[in-house]
């Protein structure tokens, strides 16, 4: 119901729109800040350059995102010029997006090349990078020194801190106090957090570059295993039904220890009404054991133009300018999001406002990257049976044993992979 809900408002909302050929339509999300930031590039380009821009905006939940887009793009609408569209999506959309390169003027050079690598397919580049992610951790300084508490090194040192620290606060008087919140509900952002589970156990990545489907193994399952631990004693039984806005809320309200969440939330920590102001530190996730290692699942967002476009070159241009240096500058010094030029990352504007940026710059170019490359147009029905699988492990509703050898198995049977 949701997302048939969100599909008609935005339908109603491009519908809206007018018939001059020098009216774009970008659809920007709103998570965190982003939107006002969008708005306010938007309307500088619209400036300088003497068109209109609307900005329309989808869905936040990626799942939902998606569908709506492929809905615009499989009827062949001119609805829309320019979409945000996630890391994992350009081999799904591949088919309905421009060639991008007539129109770059060479400044793809600029970017971290296994972005541009990512994003172009067959040979076409169909989306620049506007910012990346990577999944990190997120800790209330002020309560580990309060507690003699060091930030934890492995999950199983953070689940016993998040304990402590959960158990002496509701002591104290905050019954709404929790150890650790994150993604837990069943959609994308639960694939990125279970990747990071399973590459900090050394636990292979669902599906390997040379096609072989690895998910059920000891490692693996152990990885899934430990974070339904979580649920109902470090974390809230609702974080089953937390998005990334939801996990922000509890953390950043002052009720949580430690919060796994993208760098955006940052900037929104750091706000002047922001209850945790100064208050919060962030570092690598955990890593999986003494033998295990820190791994960030690779997130972001790209710009690209949909080819039933009636202003290709603009939408082109407006996109070129939306990912150009000044533009990434400014969101990241205003909204803490990662720039994805190598260049920025020396910034002493970018550094100043995102300490973190430059003291885990190797954690974002390493981060771990989702099967999406060798599962290409099926990625997303892998990533939905991966996430169904977790949560049903983390509802209690099956041990990771079985749900993860069921998972090997249908997958198998949706192969070959490469």
């Amino acid at each position: 119901m949701k997302t048939k809900l969100s599909l008609i408002a935005m339908a109603t909302l491009l519908a809206a729109g007018g018939a001059n050929a020098a009216l774009l339509r970008i659809a920007c999300g709103s998570t965190g800040g982003e939107l006002e930031l969008c708005k306010q590039s938007v309307a500088e380009w619209a400036k300088k350059t003497g068109n209109e821009v609307q900005v329309v905006t989808p869905p936040n939940d990626s799942n939902e995102r998606l569908a709506l887009y492929q809905q615009i793009l499989g009827s062949g609408s001119d609805k829309i010029d320019v979409l945000q569209i996630d890391v994992v999506w350009p081999g799904l959309l591949a088919s309905h997006l421009v060639d991008l390169k007539p129109y770059t003027k060479g400044v793809e050079k600029q970017y971290f090349p296994s972005m541009i690598a990512n994003n172009t397919v067959g040979g076409k580049l169909l989306a620049l990078p506007w910012f990346t992610d990577a999944g990190l951790l997120y800790y209330r300084k002020d309560l580990l020194e309060k507690y003699k508490l060091q930030p934890p090194t492995t999950w199983d040192e953070m689940a016993a801190d998040a304990k402590k620290v959960q158990d002496g606060e509701r002591a104290a008087g905050n019954d709404k106090m929790w150890g650790y919140v994150w993604q837990g509900r069943a959609y994308e952002g639960l694939t990125c957090d279970a990747v990071e589970w399973l590459a900090s156990y050394n636990g292979g990545s669902i599906i390997e570059p040379n096609g072989k489907v690895t998910i059920n193994n000891p490692q693996a399952i152990k990885a899934i295993d430990g974070a339904a631990k979580w649920v109902g004693t470090i974390s809230p039984k609702a974080v089953l039904n937390y998005g990334e806005e939801e996990a922000r809320g509890v953390f950043q309200s002052g009720n949580a220890v430690f919060m796994r969440n993208w760098p955006y939330a940052w900037a929104l920590a750091q706000k002047d009404e922001s209850p945790v102001k100064d208050k919060v530190g962030i570092m690598a996730l955990p890593k999986g054991g003494a033998n295990g290692r820190n791994a960030a699942a690779l997130g972001g967002w790209q710009l690209a133009v949909s080819r039933y476009s009636k202003n290709a070159k603009l939408a082109a241009d407006l996109a070129v300018y939306l990912t150009s240096a000044e533009v990434q500058k400014m969101r990241a010094v205003s909204g803490a999001y990662n720039p994805t030029m190598p260049a920025l990352y020396k910034d002493a504007d970018v550094l100043k406002a995102n300490p973190f940026m430059g003291d885990l710059l190797s954690t974002f170019t390493s981060a771990v990257a989702r099967p999406s490359s060798v599962t290409a147009s099926k990625y997303n029905q892998v990533s939905n049976q991966f996430w169904n699988a977790t949560h049903d492990v983390l509802s209690g509703n099956a041990t990771a044993t079985d749900a993860l050898g069921r998972l090997d198995a249908s997958l198998k049977r949706m192969g070959p992979w490469k």
